[in-house]
């Protein structure tokens, strides 16, 4: 299968540069139905990174608002500004036209181009099709049997393909309402949530892990909600146990990338097996291959290959990136480590360039997070290998504490931690933060915490 895709030979792209909200979900359609391809643009980015985005995405017009003057600004595009546009009379005139009819797409065309967030290099567009979206959105109500009386709450960017996916095409699929919250606050999101009677709620591990840390709210805020989803990184054992303690909430885990377009599996209520990423959406097919692209037993740890028609048509005007990913019958190599069972639930390990190797012995920074989980006073971990001349790696941790575990100190944590898992892997340090460096949304990065130490 050769996967082919050159770069626009007309300006056939537009970029949104848009928090989450209505106007949002207004604009990426409008731009859909006048044949163009949706680039929606990270606001959070420097001028400078966006600028080398917007340089690959071969823009030339950016929609945005005035609250991101500065930033647009500084870009090499014609902006136009959604406050200038006489959106009330077009409205208004829209009653009295034709609608015009339905732009005319091949299953193939490209819908959207979407950046990766670059928490592992240089950012690469990634072109999703009419056919990628609709596969993935369809398949996702029936896994999770979504319905249209369910009410999401709107909290993930949609310059991110899991806020894009599941809380603007689903929603829209379904005709469901969908409540949006521009910027997380933990304390407004338990507000929200309470208030709007939300239903469905979709965010990253590291989202739950703050509304842990508001001083305020409890089980009756969330009382609303029927399915939780954490997707994005790794739900550890301890936040989801001290969620659900706390808010009477049980979260699920997903697994999804926006080469996927994004989700990929996942676990629901009925059927929730801790400490997996959940079995995947139908159509789609996951594995377990060693470097030898042999086919790993059910349990054995692998690279995870995925094969199916959610699969990216490739890097936009990045061939030879495109080859290294997807093989040739179709199979996209995600990177990540881990097993599938005998049932077809998938867990996660570890990123395969993550992966640390003490003194000969694999090591997933996975089982070191989860460990340092499990202590009540610790609210987020990451791990990362360091170069040992005597032990080739050594792990090194870095954790974020409840406000009441200030007393908590590295000694008490790594002998903690000797208690659940073998000593080689047990943290040889062990860095008490107030924060972690985070990417835009939200996700730790580990490859900051390297420039730590």
């Amino acid at each position: 299968m050769r996967r082919r895709v050159e770069k626009a030979t007309t300006r056939r792209h537009v970029g949104i540069m848009l928090p989450s909200c209505c106007a949002f979900a207004g604009t990426f359609y409008g731009v859909l139905w006048a044949r163009r391809i949706a680039v929606p643009l990270n606001f959070l980015l420097q001028p400078a990174e966006l600028s080398a985005v917007v340089a690959d995405a071969e823009l030339d017009t950016v929609f945005t608002i005035k609250h991101f003057a500065e930033l647009a600004s500084s870009l090499p595009v014609k902006v136009i500004y959604l406050e200038d546009l006489p959106l009330k009379r077009e409205m208004v005139l829209q009653r009295l036209r034709r609608t015009p009819p339905a732009p005319t797409v091949r299953p193939d065309d490209t819908a959207v181009l979407l950046y990766t967030s670059g928490t592992s290099g240089a950012p690469k567009g990634v072109c999703q099709t009419y056919q990628n979206l609709r596969s993935d959105v369809e398949a996702s109500i029936e896994k999770a049997r979504l319905r249209a009386d369910h009410r999401f709450l709107g909290v993930l960017p949609q310059f991110h393909s899991f806020g894009l996916t599941a809380m603007l095409l689903v929603p829209v699929t379904l005709g469901a309402t969908v409540y949006y919250v521009p910027r997380f606050q933990p304390a407004d999101v338990i507000q929200v949530i309470r208030r709007q009677q939300s239903s469905i709620t979709i965010m990253i591990a590291s989202m739950y892990a703050a509304m842990l840390k508001a001083k305020k709210g409890g089980k009756d805020d969330l009382a609303s909600i029927e399915y939780a989803v954490s997707g994005g990184e790794a739900l550890s054992d301890g936040v989801l146990h001290k969620f659900n303690d706390r808010f009477g909430v049980e979260l699920v885990q997903g697994y999804g990338m926006t080469e996927a377009s994004p989700v990929v599996s996942l676990n629901v209520p009925w059927s929730n097996r801790i400490g997996t990423v959940g079995q995947p959406i139908p159509g789609v097919e996951v594995r377990a291959f060693d470097d030898g692209a042999k086919a790993m037993a059910p349990y054995e740890v692998g690279e995870l290959w995925i094969q199916g028609p959610i699969i990216m048509k490739g890097y936009y005007g990045k061939e030879a990136d495109t080859r290294e990913v997807i093989t040739s019958d179709g199979w996209y190599k995600t990177g990540d480590m881990g097993t599938v069972d005998a049932d077809g639930y998938i867990s996660i390990t570890g990123r395969k360039r993550e992966m640390i190797i003490v003194g000969g012995e694999n090591v997933y920074p996975r089982e070191i997070e989860d460990a340092l989980a499990e202590h009540p006073d610790v609210v987020e971990a990451a791990a990362i290998g360091r170069t040992d001349a005597s032990r080739g790696e050594v792990v090194v941790a870095f954790v974020t504490l409840r406000d009441e575990g200030r007393d908590v100190n590295e000694i008490a944590l790594r002998d903690f931690c000797r208690e659940r898992i073998a000593g080689y892997k047990v943290p040889r340090r062990i860095i008490i933060s107030n924060d972690l460096p985070r990417g835009p949304t939200g996700k730790i990065l580990k490859r900051k915490l390297i420039e730590l130490l």
